[in-house]
């Protein structure tokens, strides 16, 4: 096949280019099981260090709960490594069966469908319900494949700004005319850390007739007071039409995702969305350590009130450190740097000081937004938080930034 010369060299200089800004992705090995604290080999060759890990979706520390793992094993056991099939051929096992219908009690909704990931959730459900009559409305930070999936769809699109409830509400006027005005919005927004004031988006909702999608795929598990999610949290629990959310976060960490919420919306799911009826089914072990994940955040909240704890400890001591963070009520703390570059380098530094972190920059955030998105887990002491602080705290001076605000900070280092 041919690679032309001059295509070869284009892309290497846009790697070049990558480099010289002190940019470049790399990804570090992990030679132990997910958890708060981690073996990771960085760089490449280098013999591995043990780090506390604050980058994990592992918001409730059961990605290698022993229960989880053996309920995992069972399932390989019984039913196999995979499907080796879509589900409407001979994908469907028992267990997806049963892992939907717990799904469904779980998120007080009528019905619910996996799919392999969230993000093809989110790739299929806007085209399988919507037409050219019809208009999606979503807030301009919701996730990348929500963006992805809203492209694939023939409805209108618009935007209100960023949980700006004045603004949906004149969107919502303007939109009178369409069949469905469909809300899209995050639960949690997973760069922020902020919540979507369901609340308020349901009135909104109810006052202009109008349809609720949410992706609650950084708080199914643990927002709310039982764990269901931030419909809980607003205290919203059947009024949301679509929920879609993951079960490689909080609910497990393997993989697989899904759409809950109207009857005729998941089965217009099961009929026509793509992801759904052109990949392979969740792997039977998965959906066995998901029903294992279920029953355990649903017999007791100990999990999540720990993992409330971590967060009030961290969000309250890193701005008393000097840190610029992000407002919000989610284990998901950015701490603002603004700089793509000084993220990278503080994200290294602190790597050499035992904490494992990620520098976020353009085009994953707005540009002159760089930061290093901090996650709380269950599993994470504070002890541990008090010891990643003092990291940060001895990275942070090395620097210059401590106690500097936004402006300082760009004054400092620029965007």
């Amino acid at each position: 096949m041919a690679y032309p010369s001059v295509v070869q060299e284009a892309y290497q200089a846009e790697l070049n280019a990558i480099h010289e800004k002190g940019i470049f992705k790399q990804e570090r090995f992990i030679h132990s099981p997910q958890a708060a604290g981690i073996s990771v080999e960085f760089p490449a060759g280098q013999a591995p260090r043990r780090v506390v890990n604050l980058c994990s979706n592992n918001y409730l520390g059961l990605s290698s709960h022993p229960e989880v793992v053996a309920a995992a094993h069972k399932g390989l056991d019984e039913r196999g490594y995979g499907m080796s099939s879509v589900r409407f051929i001979c994908g469907t096992q028992d267990l997806h069966r049963q892992l939907e219908q717990k799904l469904t009690e779980f998120l007080g909704t009528e019905d619910t469908i996996l799919f392999p990931s969230c993000m093809d959730a989110n790739g299929g459900v806007f085209e399988a319900v919507l037409n050219d009559q019809d208009v999606m409305i979503a807030d301009r930070l919701v996730h990348a494949s929500i963006v992805d999936g809203m492209r694939l769809c023939k409805a209108m699109q618009d935007t209100f700004k960023h949980a700006d409830m004045k603004h949906l509400e004149q969107k919502l006027q303007e939109h009178q005319d369409k069949r469905v005005r469909l809300i899209i919005t995050d639960g949690v927004f997973s760069m922020d850390g902020d919540l979507a004031p369901l609340d308020e988006i349901v009135a909104l909702a109810e006052k202009y007739n109008a349809m609720v999608f949410v992706d609650d795929s950084h708080a199914s598990g643990f927002m709310g007071k039982t764990g269901r999610g931030v419909h809980e949290h607003f205290n919203v629990v059947g009024k949301i039409d679509i929920i879609t959310t993951t079960l490689g976060k909080a609910l497990g960490g393997a993989s697989g995702g899904c759409v809950s919420g109207r009857k005729e919306i998941v089965e217009l799911c099961r009929q026509k969305a793509r992801p759904y009826l052109f990949s392979n089914a969740v792997p039977p072990p998965i959906t066995a350590g998901a029903l294992k994940v279920l029953e355990i955040v649903s017999a007791s909240t100990e999990r999540r009130d720990r993992l409330e704890e971590n967060q009030k400890f961290w969000r309250q001591a890193v701005p008393e450190a000097g840190f610029v963070i992000k407002d919000g009520a989610s284990p998901i703390v950015p701490i603002m740097l603004f700089n793509a570059k000084l993220s990278q380098d503080v994200a290294c530094d602190l790597f050499q000081e035992g904490v494992y972190v990620i520098g976020f920059f353009f085009p994953v955030v707005a540009a002159g937004q760089a930061r290093i998105r901090t996650q709380m887990s269950a599993d994470h002491d504070i002890p541990m938080l008090k010891d990643a602080l003092e990291a940060f705290k001895k990275v942070g001076a090395k620097y210059g930034i401590l106690g500097l605000d936004k402006k300082g900070i760009i004054e400092k280092y620029g965007v």
